[in-house]
């Protein structure tokens, strides 16, 4: 699925399951929110603190699909078009870091 796609299908999901957009406010707190339930996995799965039994069982690509569906459901009432945002934003990372990261020695 591309972007653009992913943008329409949401928005249609939105308007015909969810009624409506929930205001961008409510939209950031849950995205917060969503990003805060990755974390926890991040971790306790991958990092040093202890994973309980009951997290376990979560599915870390269910919880950043969460993060992805929120992100686009801002970006749909905020009228961006993320794969031109991505476009853009990876052409600026480009431009400033091509040398960058090749000359950091911590990355070596």
């Amino acid at each position: 699925m591309e972007i653009k796609e992913a943008q329409r299908i949401i928005d249609e999901w939105i308007k015909t399951l969810g009624v409506r957009y929930f205001n961008e406010l409510t939209n950031t707190a849950m995205l917060m929110e969503e990003v805060g339930e990755v974390a926890r996995i991040m971790a306790r799965r991958y990092g040093e603190q202890s994973e309980k039994p009951e997290d376990k069982a979560k599915d870390l690509g269910d919880e950043i699909a969460d993060v992805l569906f929120v992100l686009i459901c801002l970006a749909n009432q905020t009228g961006i078009d993320l794969e031109e945002a991505l476009k853009k934003n990876l052409k600026k990372k480009t431009l400033r870091d091509k040398d960058r990261h090749k000359n950091n020695p911590k990355l070596q």
